[in-house]
């Protein structure tokens, strides 16, 4: 989830490279809930933070927010506190508790070990410290080399988990390329457009 451009400082003492460092946060969400009013537009700057919501007619979209640590989180925060409004205003504003908030983050596969950690000793640590729910998917999201994080829980649960979550992701780096996932891509369309590029020769 680092930037993949490496902007995270050049030379310096760790601590500069700390405080330059640019995170990229990709997370999966319903199309329809990005198109409330404050998603409206496709990209917006909380603070420094840029986010970016994918094209397409499909029912998820990937939300892409770009910026310094601390941007990313404000926009993380940001986005929880609004889905839990989003769920409260659907509950016709019953205070009976919270109710929990899910974000699914999309996570290279190479970096997930790093997470799991040893017989799941790390993301057990996670969900200790947070309260939050933390799941990692075991297949990778179609045509791609990322899997599904999902991480429920209140929004300062959520926000705390996804902290900690990035602190692990920047200290492991993804290993190879990472082919990213596109909602909506289906291995049926790459089929079609592989036979279109080799059948330039007419039929019969």
């Amino acid at each position: 989830m680092a930037s993949p451009d490496g902007a995270s400082g050049v030379g310096g003492s760790p601590e500069e490279t700390e405080l330059s460092i640019t995170l990229t946060l990709r997370m999966l969400m319903h199309g329809k809930v990005m198109a409330g009013g404050a998603w409206r537009g496709g990209q917006q700057r909380p603070g420094s933070a840029r986010i970016t919501i994918s094209e397409g007619s499909c029912p998820e979209r990937i939300t892409t927010i770009t910026g310094s640590t601390d941007a990313v989180f404000r926009a993380v925060s940001m986005i929880a506190f609004k889905l839990e409004e989003d769920l409260g205003a659907g509950n016709d504003g019953a205070a009976a508790g919270r109710a929990p908030v899910t974000l699914r983050l999309v996570i290279p596969a190479s970096q997930c070990g790093s997470l799991i950690g040893k017989a799941g000793a790390k993301i057990r640590e996670i969900r200790e410290s947070t309260g939050a729910q933390v799941q990692v998917a075991g297949d990778l999201l179609p045509n791609s080399t990322e899997r599904a994080v999902t991480v429920s829980g209140v929004p300062d649960t959520i926000i705390q988990c996804v902290r900690q979550i990035c602190a692990v992701i920047l200290e492991s780096p993804p290993k190879g390329a990472t082919i990213p996932y596109h909602p909506g891509l289906s291995l049926g369309t790459i089929l079609l457009s592989a036979n279109q590029v080799r059948g330039h020769s007419p039929p019969g």
